[in-house]
């Protein structure tokens, strides 16, 4: 099939070029996994703590009603079990990203440029004999 040489064929073809190499750059398609991942892991934390650390917070505490109906005696009862487990879910989420972003990468990206340093090569002779030279130079005008 040949594509008439009229200028809006061409811009559309260009711009549906530019949007290919856009969209399916290497860091956009990251992005969008990372998205997908923590996503789900914000699915597991929730899990984690509606289904296993409230229902043991809930045991452990006086009363055998579940953390969903804790409230407080004010009124009809303000709730407060449901605001409970979402700070518990923030606070395992934050801590997990912490551990993630700050310690371990923090710690790779440093243990990288420590080897970026330690790789450094001796100049050789020519190079050092060239630096002198360079030097006396600047130290004549």
């Amino acid at each position: 099939m040949e594509i008439p040489d009229s200028l809006p064929t061409k811009q559309a073809f260009s711009l549906l070029e530019e949007f290919k190499n856009f969209a399916f750059k290497g860091n956009v398609v990251d992005l969008a996994v990372g998205v997908i991942i923590g996503a789900q892991f914000g699915k597991i934390v929730t899990s984690l703590v509606e289904n296993v650390i409230m229902p043991l917070l809930g045991a452990v505490m006086p009363g055998d009603q579940s953390y969903k109906e804790w409230k407080l005696p004010i009124g009809d009862g303000v709730p407060v079990g449901l605001f409970l487990a979402d700070v518990v879910s923030f606070v395992i989420l934050a801590a997990a990203l912490f551990l993630f972003i700050v310690k371990f990468l923090g710690w790779l990206m440093k243990s990288k440029a420590a080897g970026a340093t330690e790789a450094a090569p001796e100049p050789s002779k020519e190079e050092k004999l060239l630096t002198e030279i360079r030097d006396l130079l600047k130290a004549r005008g």
